[in-house]
C-alpha cells in the first residue's frame, strides 16, 4: 500500500494587490486558503481573450469602422464514471449548472428522474472493465471517478482499488489532462484497521493517480456524505443528520480539538460532508488548471466555496 508523506493540496491564487509574487503560489499541507469567488475556478471553463485594434483605427481614422477581435475560448467536457449514483448524479448536476459538457458511464445509465438537469448530460451504460473508451473519452478535458463500494475485501479491492486503476491509465492513455478521484477520509484509524479490502483499494487507487496525473490529479477524501439519496426509488433525507451533526462539530471544533490526536477519534469527531459541497469542490479541480493534490474535509469545503454563489 503507497504512503504519503504530506496531504496537501496545490492552487494557482492569481496575483491581487494584496498579494506579493512570492505568494501567488501556494502550498496547502493543512488547511487551503480562503480566497474569494472572484479568485478561483475560472481559469480553465471559459477562457476569452479578445485583442481589439478598433480604439487604435478610431484615434487613426475616425471614419474607420476597421476591428480586429481575435477570441480564445475553451470549454470543458468531462467524463463523470459512476455518474448516476449518489455523489456522481450530483457532480453531474453541478457540472451542467457551470455550463459543462458531461457525459457519466455507469451500469445503470440513465437515472429514472426527470429532472430538467438531466437531459443535458450524455448517459452510456457500460462496465468500466469493458468500457468502449474511444466513444467517450474523446475530447474530455477531465475525468471524474466516484466509484467504490461495500462487499467482500475482495469485491472492495476489485471496484475500489482495480475498476479506478483501470480508469487511470485509459485516462492517461488518451491524454486526458486531468484526473479527480472520490476517496475517502481515514479517520485517524490505527494501521490495522486499514487493512481492509475498502482501505487499501481506495489508497491504492490514489497511489495511481498520484503516479500517472503529478502535477494535475486531485484526490478528494471527504468523511460521511450527506444529502438526499435516491435508493430503489426511494428518497433518504441523509442531510436531516448530517447537515446539523456538521454544523455542531464545526461549533465545537475548539474544545474537540485535542482529542483529534486520539486513534480513530474521526469516527465521532470528522464533520460530515454535503454532497454539493463534493461535487463543486470536483467543479473547482476542473476548472483551476493549477489545482492538484489531496485534499482533507476543509479544503473539500473551502474549494466548494470559492464556486458556488
Amino acid at each position: 500500500m503507497a504512503s504519503f508523506s504530506y496531504i496537501g493540496a496545490i492552487c494557482k491564487v492569481p496575483s491581487a494587490p494584496f498579494l506579493s509574487s512570492s505568494s501567488s503560489r501556494a502550498l496547502f499541507p493543512t488547511t487551503l486558503r480562503s480566497y474569494s469567488h472572484s479568485q478561483v475556478s475560472r481559469s480553465r471553463s471559459c477562457r476569452l481573450c479578445i485583442r481589439s485594434s478598433y480604439a487604435e483605427a478610431v484615434r487613426g481614422n475616425p471614419n474607420s469602422d476597421a476591428i480586429d477581435v481575435v477570441a480564445d475560448v475553451k470549454t470543458e467536457r468531462i467524463v463523470v464514471i459512476g455518474g448516476s449514483g449518489f455523489v456522481g448524479s450530483a457532480i453531474c448536476k453541478a457540472a451542467v449548472s457551470e455550463g459543462i459538457e458531461v457525459i457519466s458511464l455507469s451500469r445503470s445509465g440513465r437515472p429514472s428522474n426527470s429532472n430538467r438537469w438531466v437531459d443535458q448530460v450524455t448517459w452510456i451504460t457500460g462496465d468500466v472493465f469493458y468500457a468502449n473508451w474511444d466513444e467517450i473519452l474523446i475530447g474530455a478535458t477531465a475525468v471524474v471517478s466516484t466509484l467504490g463500494g461495500f462487499g467482500s475485501d475482495e469485491q472492495m479491492l476489485r471496484i475500489n482499488g482495480e475498476a479506478n486503476v483501470v480508469a487511470v491509465n485509459a485516462a492517461k492513455e488518451y491524454g486526458i489532462p486531468k484526473f479527480i478521484l472520490i476517496s475517502v477520509h481515514d479517520y485517524n484509524l490505527p494501521s490495522f484497521l486499514l487493512q481492509s479490502g475498502y482501505f487499501i483499494g481506495k489508497r491504492k487507487a490514489e497511489s495511481e493517480v498520484c503516479s500517472k496525473f503529478p502535477s494535475s490529479g486531485v484526490v478528494l477524501r471527504p468523511a460521511f456524505i450527506y444529502g438526499k439519496r435516491k435508493v430503489d426509488g426511494f428518497e433518504i433525507p441523509l442531510d436531516l443528520i448530517g447537515e446539523p451533526l456538521e454544523k455542531l462539530l464545526r461549533a465545537t471544533e475548539s474544545f474537540t480539538k485535542p482529542l483529534k490526536s486520539l486513534p480513530a477519534s474521526d469516527l465521532v469527531l470528522a464533520p460530515p460532508v454535503s454532497v454539493d459541497d463534493v461535487a463543486y469542490a470536483v467543479i473547482n479541480a476542473v476548472k483551476d488548471d493549477d489545482c492538484f493534490g489531496i485534499f482533507t474535509i476543509d479544503q473539500i469545503k473551502e474549494a466548494a466555496a470559492g464556486v458556488k454563489v
